[in-house]
């Protein structure tokens, strides 16, 4: 009972944290009436609550260590190329839409509609974190499990991921800031070979996570696979591929082209159009 009372105390102390900032984030984007900040906190919420679980944990293990390493790594890495990105670009267009339908008070509204959801979501996101740093302390009799090939396989994953996702958007960034490629679709590098090279890494990274979670064994390992199913399906149906190309063909005919010869979210060898 004792350890199940100090799981929970542990995991609400980070849901916490998460939605302590995100009510930040919201009063700022009051100040800015730019919603779209909630993007550059994405990643910082994730990985703040598994540090809140690391920090609270008496002693963590080496798998600890390194999931925790890996979470803030691709966390400051992701937020911080998102600022750059956005910096000065005002609220993000597909923001804009979601205000528009939102109003009047749509400030207040969006509180609850992006804010707190971002909080909850990014809290069952770091599953995989509070299940690989709190192992140990499993009711039971579950002997903590020691690094192995499957730590192995999911952190080379997880750094897999970073990188991909870190050289794709790299390389869309070079695109973009040559005029020369104003209107024309990005196929080159990466994302020669998926469409969203920086989804697919951020997938990886999730997966790998959970891998080492799996890996620590105990009671939350398994039900900790809701993060990387959660993280694919927001990166394939809501707010990744589904949301960004609902329109983009019609503002960007030859992407149209780009969608027959090229996979949407696995990487694999171009397609001739028509196949």
């Amino acid at each position: 009972m004792h350890e199940t009372t100090a799981l929970w105390s542990i995991a609400l102390t980070g849901l916490c944290l998460t939605a302590a900032l995100a009510v930040l984030t919201w009063l700022v984007s009051l100040t800015r009436t730019d919603v779209s900040l909630v993007d550059r906190m994405w990643p910082i919420l994730i990985a703040g609550a598994g540090c809140v679980y690391f920090m609270l944990v008496p002693a963590s293990d080496v798998r600890g260590v390194c999931m925790i390493a890996i979470a803030v790594a691709w966390a400051l890495r992701l937020s911080l190329f998102i600022t750059v990105r956005n910096w000065g670009h005002g609220e993000d267009r597909r923001y804009q839409e979601i205000r528009a339908r939102n109003q009047p008070h749509f400030g207040l509204k969006s509180l609850y509609l992006i804010f707190v959801l971002q909080a909850v979501l990014a809290w069952i996101v770091s599953a995989p974190l509070f299940a690989g740093v709190t192992a140990g302390m499993n009711v039971g009799s579950v002997a903590l499990q020691p690094f192995d090939w499957l730590d192995w396989i999911g952190l080379t994953l997880a750094v897999f991921g970073i990188v991909f996702e870190a050289i794709g958007d790299q390389q869309m960034a070079t695109f973009k800031s040559d005029s020369m490629h104003k209107g024309q679709v990005m196929d080159r590098g990466l994302w020669r070979y998926t469409r969203h090279p920086n989804y697919f890494g951020e997938a990886c990274v999730w997966w790998g996570l959970w891998l080492m979670a799996l890996s620590a064994g105990g009671l939350g390992a398994a039900w900790s696979v809701v993060s990387p199913l959660l993280m694919t399906v927001l990166l394939l149906k809501v707010s990744g591929v589904t949301l960004l190309e609902k329109d983009i063909a019609e503002r960007r005919p030859k992407y149209r082209e780009y969608v027959e010869r090229t996979n949407a979210f696995v990487p694999g060898p171009p397609r001739k159009s028509g196949q």
